[in-house]
């Protein structure tokens, strides 16, 4: 069963407060690292903005310009294209966004945020992958969920249940298709640290 078609929450840009993407039983989830006893643990916040992004292809035309990768991971929210915070290809079979988290994560998260002015429909089908392979552009790796639909404008969080993998990676398989993506955020810890009854620890079992 793939982690994140569970359940997901959405934010609404000025309405929602973003710690309510996270309910009581998924933050548990999230803080199943340590247990009550133990007293510190890593941080769990969006390392997606300390990453490295590319993608398959760059939109061509007029807004070209305004359609890099590196747009996904700015923390900017903001869903109107050419407002130049969304990330966008060219459409072509198999369109992907790949982000490098510069080291093995544990991933809890994900969260979408979705073209607002135009085309919503296009993100339908698309596939969050995390690993650590760089086969076919990271686009083999597990995945953890399957995007059927967001609404437009609209971040929706899939939970991951802690995939381990250096690579988030979105990607709309088998369909020539644009692919766009105004915010990506990725709530992980890294995988070099475990939790124990003294804190964070390096791991050195590898």
């Amino acid at each position: 069963m793939e982690s994140g078609s569970l359940q997901w929450y959405d934010y609404i840009p000025g309405i929602t407060n973003r710690m309510n993407l996270i309910p009581g039983a998924l933050l548990l989830g999230i803080l199943s690292l340590c247990t009550a006893e133990q007293c510190s643990c890593p941080v769990v916040d969006n390392v997606a903005l300390r990453g490295r992004s590319t993608q398959s292809q760059l939109l061509q035309g007029e807004s070209g310009y305004l359609a890099a990768s590196s747009n996904a991971i700015d923390g900017n929210h903001n869903p109107n294209l050419i407002q130049g915070s969304c990330s966008h290809t060219a459409s072509h079979s198999s369109p992907w966004w790949r982000v490098d988290l510069l080291a093995p994560h544990r991933v809890n998260l994900v969260v979408i945020t979705n073209r607002g002015d135009c085309c919503a429909e296009r993100i339908n089908g698309a596939e969050i992958r995390i690993g650590s392979s760089l086969e076919n552009e990271g686009n083999s790796n597990p995945r953890c969920a399957t995007i059927h639909s967001i609404p437009a404008g609209i971040s929706r969080t899939y939970s991951c249940s802690a995939m381990e993998g250096r690579y988030v990676n979105v990607v709309i398989p088998g369909k020539k298709e644009y692919l766009c993506l105004c915010e990506v955020e990725v709530y992980a810890v890294p995988s070099s640290k475990d939790c124990c009854s003294k804190g964070c620890i390096q791991n050195n079992s590898n």
